[in-house]
């Protein structure tokens, strides 16, 4: 993934007007690439591009580009994120995109003092972060999760208790993958992989009338103990106390360095990387975050 092309007309050390680099100090590089073999023409949609609200500490676009290439054509969904729909010819197919991003090179923030709201004083456009969804069916584990958190203090304290929770509830393994398994499966079975961490975190926060969003991403290895993995997207959440969002992350339980959103939704159903309209064979998937 090093020898990603850089977009014609930037270079490695332009960022967008209005941005202090000396608030940033950490320099990211970030890519994705992934290969298909395609029987037919395919229609996808792409998710792959650092999400709108971090647009501005990019220091050249993150633009998708294809092999073969292809036309492609960007549009907003409506959560607000940046979606890249095209077709791809059958045959083997490419997609990457790379770029450099600023970071503050700072923890994800903390703020134990951030309060629970009343659903009734809720902003609207948070209310949908309320319900039950594809992945995280909030009426199988309402019982549990009151029994579980109930008791616990309303507010970050008790997200916190959640992710602490789930983090050592669900053993973590790339064998345990299955893209079909809901949060009340990941319940019982107590194997996963960072969506189900997610999926499960976000029903039992909603059902505690706590707006999450799920979120999806690229975590750095900056600040942790060598020997690391191989790189891969991540999936986290976010939660609505004291009049915004907050990350946190059950997978992981702690506060990371270098955490860049590409999406949020409801679920996976909503923030996939791809959505592909027919039958395909993903040969590679290549991820990189690294300090630049």
């Amino acid at each position: 993934m090093h020898d990603l092309p850089t977009p014609a007309g930037f270079t490695s050390t332009q960022m967008r007007p209005g941005t202090d680099p000396n608030a940033f100090p950490l320099r990211l590089r970030l890519g994705v690439q992934l290969d298909y073999d395609l029987t037919a023409d395919t229609p996808m949609i792409a998710m792959v591009n650092v999400h709108p609200s971090r647009a501005s500490l990019l220091e050249y676009p993150d633009l998708i580009t294809t092999n073969p290439s292809v036309p492609i054509h960007g549009y907003y969904d409506s959560y607000g994120n940046w979606c890249c729909r095209l077709v791809a010819p059958a045959g083997r197919f490419s997609i990457r995109t790379d770029t450099i991003i600023r970071d503050s090179g700072q923890p994800d923030p903390y703020h134990p003092e951030a309060m629970q709201h009343r659903v009734e004083d809720l902003p609207a456009e948070t209310l949908v972060f309320l319900l039950g969804s594809r992945y995280c069916e909030t009426d199988r584990l309402a019982d549990e999760a009151w029994r579980l958190f109930g008791n616990t203090q309303p507010g970050w304290s008790r997200v916190q208790a959640v992710c602490d929770f789930v983090h050592n509830h669900i053993r973590f393994g790339y064998e345990n993958a299955r893209n079909t398994r809901t949060a009340a499966e990941a319940y019982q079975e107590r194997v996963g992989v960072c969506r189900d961490f997610a999926h499960l975190a976000v029903a039992f926060c909603r059902t505690l009338n706590i707006p999450t969003r799920y979120c999806t991403g690229y975590i750095s290895d900056v600040g942790q103990p060598p020997p690391y993995a191989a790189m891969d997207l991540a999936a986290w959440i976010e939660v609505y106390l004291s009049g915004q969002w907050h990350v946190f992350d059950p997978r992981n339980n702690d506060r990371r360095i270098g955490r860049v959103p590409i999406a949020y939704g409801r679920d996976a159903a909503d923030v996939p990387i791809t959505h592909t309209f027919g039958p395909n064979l993903l040969t590679r998937f290549a991820v990189i975050t690294e300090e630049a």
